[in-house]
């Protein structure tokens, strides 16, 4: 198995992370935007909205990204992370980068005094599913998720 590395990005990281964050839109259907890519990536590095942990070969090959919102529990009263994020080249696939990177957040998590992590993945993802499993995830199967589009943007 080839030895991955994982360290949490910097601003300076935002031109190696944006490519591996649009292949990561791509894959849930959306359109190659490497400028949008960058600009989020860059917004929320530099306001402290996100942390994001960059799993590397030996040689400084970028193979994968996770990304973690921090946000609060009401109920438990306690700060927690939700795993937006969670992407491997194809070529890395397989390499044990996605156990890695799951690792250094749940490490990540424990050093900041996180209740917990959350995260959803696409129904047809069973090969993150098994991933998720094998690493003592818990599918939620008391609470459903749901979403709303709001229409219009911000305001001008």
């Amino acid at each position: 198995m080839t030895p991955v590395h994982v360290r949490l990005a910097a601003l300076a990281d935002v031109d190696a992370i944006a490519p591996l964050f649009d292949a990561h839109r791509q894959f849930y259907a959306q359109p190659a935007d490497l400028a949008l890519a960058a600009a989020f990536i860059k917004e929320r590095l530099r306001n402290h909205e996100s942390l994001i942990l960059l799993a590397t070969a030996e040689d400084g090959r970028m193979l994968g990204f996770c990304q973690l919102y921090p946000s609060f529990c009401s109920v438990e009263a306690r700060p927690i992370y939700t795993l937006y994020d969670l992407f491997v080249i194809p070529a890395a696939r397989r390499t044990g980068a996605a156990r890695r990177l799951l690792q250094a957040a749940e490490q990540q998590a424990a050093r900041a005094d996180i209740a917990r992590m959350d995260l959803t993945t696409a129904r047809t993802n069973l090969s993150a599913q098994s991933l998720y499993a094998s690493c003592g995830w818990q599918r939620d199967d008391v609470f459903h998720a749901y979403s709303r589009r709001v229409e219009g943007g911000a305001p001008g």
